[in-house]
């Protein structure tokens, strides 16, 4: 690797202070833009759907905060929440005059209430995917083959289709794909066979993948077990609030495959426990995501402690700017993997419930207790907000749970399994579970609180309606 890739692939992260434009903006990364930019156009993508969407702050009056990166989606605070009654006002969930408040520093979802009123058709002719290939036809270790039979793989999904051929011959790629398309198979199986391969040669192979969220990872290594049963290879998650000694122990054992959040493995890398200088191969995982929950700074840091000459898979849902500054910075002659389907699913049903600020209690409550509504996931703003909501209907008799970023490893864990297991029936969360979950029988969304952009409106309601059942999603506007 020459030196001008060398430079290129650690992304400055380090070194001297950004200079900046007239108007204040950071040029640091103009150079990797630029390249991420013609990439982005010669391959036809186009930057993410805004028209349902004008990010607004926060009032200077509301006494928001200058920020700092989030690392909880969709939780920008501990403070907002929702309100029970109109004296108490703690759900800055209304917009009232065009403005929500809520959360420091909370951009608000400018409601296009077209985008947001859809009837389901459940039965609509999508014109069938004609895979290449079929997983028998991949020049993979036979028994790697035996392994995806046996959890049922036959034909790949389009993104398996087009994604395995690539990486199998070493190539970087970008994939924009929306979640629950098969990208986790996409990238497990080629590199499971690259890991194997290398080892059949005496070389010690090592994986990195990032992923925003620890519910993601867990996700990834669950599927990472079925697919290397029987192969002798390793693995370690490494996600915050979970107990970091057992995963320094895992890695002193240096694991093929190294799963985790940016922030956990910045710590165990400061710590000295987890050394990237041996990894040849990484992938990003919802890179978009990564940068909208503050990652952007340790995902740099990070990369530039690994291997100059790598493998790199990026994967994301939306083409901004960052993430175009990302592929200049980060990949090496990618190849373009675009499988985005129609922004929301054909089998959701969608509307929008009018009901005053102060009201929105007890129309939740409401709602709840209908028929038919029997595995509903309900997205707050905020964690203290949907701490509060979850405690609030148990107390009115419904078995409720709840998910984000205050709670423990553990207690994410126990609150999923009682929703998916149909001990809890509602499950309230933040926008940490709107990616990666694939939560089954999932009967309705509710939009407690509105998102931030439309693209989290989107990975919310795209927990409903999977595997072409039917499902609603329901967005509460004052």
């Amino acid at each position: 690797m020459d030196q001008k890739n060398n430079q290129r692939s650690r992304g400055g992260s380090r070194g001297a202070a950004p200079s900046r434009r007239p108007g204040g903006r950071d040029t640091r990364m103009s150079s990797a833009y630029e390249a991420g930019m013609k990439f982005a156009l010669d391959n036809g993508f186009k930057r993410p759907m805004t028209a349902a969407v004008e990010p607004r702050r926060r009032p200077s009056g509301g006494g928001a905060s200058r920020g700092g990166p989030r690392r909880d989606s969709g939780s920008s605070s501990s403070r907002g929440g929702y309100s029970r009654d109109a004296g108490r006002g703690a759900d800055r969930g209304g917009s009232r005059g065009g403005s929500r408040g809520g959360g420091r520093g909370f951009q608000e979802m400018h409601v296009d209430l077209a985008k947001l009123v859809n009837k389901a058709q459940p039965h609509e002719e999508v014109e069938a995917y004609v895979p290449t290939h079929a997983f028998a036809d991949f020049a993979i270790d036979e028994r790697l083959k035996d392994n995806i039979i046996a959890k049922g793989y036959i034909t790949p999904t389009p993104i398996q289709d087009q994604s395995i051929p690539h990486v199998l011959l070493g190539k970087d790629i970008v994939g924009m794909a929306n979640t629950g398309t098969g990208k986790t198979a996409a990238f497990l199986i080629p590199l499971i066979d690259k890991v194997l391969k290398f080892r059949a040669i005496g070389t010690d192979e090592r994986v990195l993948i990032m992923v925003p969220t620890r519910e993601l990872a867990i996700q990834i290594e669950a599927e990472f077990f079925g697919f290397a049963k029987g192969l002798q290879l390793s693995s370690v998650t490494c996600v915050g609030g979970a107990n970091i000694t057992p995963q320094i122990r895992l890695l002193q054992r240096k694991p093929s495959f190294v799963i985790g959040t940016p922030g956990r493995l910045k710590d165990l890398m400061e710590r000295r426990d987890l050394d990237l200088s041996k990894f040849g191969t990484v992938v990003l995982d919802e890179a978009d995501r990564m940068l909208d929950m503050g990652f952007i700074d340790d995902m740099r840091f990070i990369m530039s402690t690994m291997r100059a000459e790598r493998h790199t898979l990026f994967f994301s849902a939306t083409m901004s700017r960052e993430i175009q500054a990302l592929i200049g910075a980060f990949l090496n002659d990618p190849v373009s993997v675009s499988v985005k389907t129609r922004e929301t699913s054909h089998t959701i049903e969608q509307d929008v419930v009018r009901v005053p600020h102060a009201q929105k209690f007890e129309k939740l409550v409401e709602l709840l207790s209908t028929p038919g509504f029997d595995k509903v996931l309900v997205f707050g703003r905020t964690k203290h907000g949907v701490e509060r909501l979850a405690k609030d209907l148990r107390h009115r008799g419904i078995k409720s749970d709840s998910i984000h970023g205050n709670k423990t490893h553990g207690a994410r864990q126990k609150a999923l399994t009682a929703f998916k297991r149909g001990e809890a029936s509602v499950l309230t969360a933040t926008d940490v579970a709107a990616r990666g979950l694939d939560i089954s029988g999932v009967s309705h969304v509710i939009n407690y609180d509105l998102p931030s952009t439309y693209e989290d409106y989107t990975h919310r309601i795209g927990r409903t309606g999977r595997a072409g059942q039917a499902g609603m999603a329901l967005t509460f506007i004052p």
